[in-house]
């Protein structure tokens, strides 16, 4: 039986099924170019098992090389209900799962994607040790999301989020802290795409 810590926060899983159908009004059209920055790291050499914890309303989907198979997970069925149409001619499995309680076996994956999910999470760490476990040696996570710096102020974005955690999305969250909750994995790149830094593509591996 998963732990399913989402579970502890119900605002947080209301909120989600409020978002769903406005959520890609805001989010689409100024992180697709972020989103297919990402994606360049994604493995093309050979098809591989790719997981993407956090699906959302499968804003991802589109931008997907066909030669994968995916497993798109996320912990509300609202959301996922509009990822479906998304799919098109993809090989993908629509999981309803926790990505801090991932439901798979150790080393399933060549590649993890999490975009925009490590700052919606209650657990970051928890949310990225679970990657870590399901990746297969040598595999990729792909990171997009929004991080402070260590030492970082940001009084505002500091302020919003004792708000915007609570039914949204965290602002202070720092990426190295995170990191360490999983401390076998290695940066490959870190590189910022947009909000001057704010928002930065990084890509890990699993030795």
């Amino acid at each position: 039986m998963h732990d399913q810590p989402y579970r502890r926060n119900p605002l947080l899983r209301a909120s989600y099924t409020f978002f769903a159908p406005v959520y890609d009004v805001f989010i689409e059209g100024p992180m697709r170019n972020a989103r297919r920055a990402s994606f360049s790291a994604l493995p093309t050499d050979s098809p591989g098992k790719v997981l993407i914890s956090g699906v959302g309303t499968g804003l991802d989907l589109p931008l997907l090389p066909d030669m994968h198979r995916y497993t798109a997970l996320d912990f509300n069925p609202a959301m996922l209900a509009r990822a479906r149409p998304r799919a098109g001619k993809l090989d993908v499995e629509f999981v309803l799962g926790d990505s801090m309680d991932l439901p798979f076996a150790d080393a399933q994956f060549d590649c993890v994607v999490l975009h925009l999910i490590l700052a919606v999470v209650p657990e970051p760490q928890r949310c990225l040790s679970e990657a870590a476990r399901v990746l297969k040696p040598g595999g990729t996570i792909l990171l997009f999301d929004k991080f402070l710096h260590p030492q970082q102020r940001a009084p505002l974005r500091r302020l919003f989020n004792v708000v915007t955690r609570r039914f949204a999305t965290r602002m202070d969250v720092v990426f190295e802290n995170v990191l360490g909750a999983a401390p076998d994995l290695q940066v490959v790149s870190d590189v910022p795409l947009i909000g001057g830094g704010w928002f930065r593509s990084i890509v890990l591996r699993k030795p």
